[in-house]
């Protein structure tokens, strides 16, 4: 995927939120996964992957990011990913998903961190190794106090971060956004996250 000069600030702006939710979460945010169930002006409806219906207001400046789909083949050493896994008791961790960050991206989050899927890790890293085997590809990543070997099933799904549009926020889309919570309870946003071509953003 090429991206324009112009839109890079942007985005790694955007990334640079996401990243945010990549570390320990303050008790005020909330990371929210689902689909769009409507829209109507700066009010967004989700129904969550838990069955729950949630309400969202989207700043007046909202913005798109995008999970464009991506294969393992576009993961070469040297990339720099996100890698969601849970731990293994060899002490590795196996991929829930993968998010390969372009170039300007370089660098942020990085580190292992917990993350807020069930017996989660979240892991931004370069990849140093990466070895391919009928089980799948192991990687092993390195960040700057230390490393973490990843077990990559065949099925894993991949993204790659892209800058997106509000024409894509629509119902039915598949969505994550990091909400914070206002003192009166309710959500608010500046950002949402909307998976192309079948992916679902975590």
């Amino acid at each position: 995927m090429i991206l324009s000069f112009r839109s890079l600030p942007l985005l790694v702006l955007a990334l640079l939120l996401i990243c945010s939710q990549m570390i320990a979460q303050p008790a005020q945010n909330r990371r929210i996964r689902g689909t769009i169930e409507s829209l109507d002006g700066n009010v967004l409806m989700v129904k969550a992957r838990d069955g729950s219906n949630v309400k969202v207001s989207l700043t007046d400046n909202w913005q798109v990011t995008a999970y464009n789909k991506a294969q393992l083949s576009d993961i070469k050493v040297g990339s720099f990913i996100g890698v969601a896994g849970t731990p293994q008791s060899d002490g590795s961790q196996k991929a829930i998903s993968i998010n390969i960050f372009p170039e300007s991206a370089r660098g942020l989050g990085e580190g292992f961190h917990p993350w807020d899927l069930p017996n989660s890790t979240m892991t931004n890293a370069n990849v140093a190794e990466a070895v391919t085997s009928v089980d799948g590809q192991t990687l092993l990543l390195k960040y700057k106090d230390g490393e973490k070997k990843i077990t990559v099933p065949p099925a894993t799904p991949i993204a790659i971060f892209g800058p997106g549009d509000k024409a894509e926020v629509k119902p039915g889309a598949a969505v994550a956004i990091s909400a914070v919570t206002k003192p009166d309870g309710s959500l608010e946003a500046t950002r949402v996250g909307v998976g192309r071509e079948g992916v679902v953003p975590n």
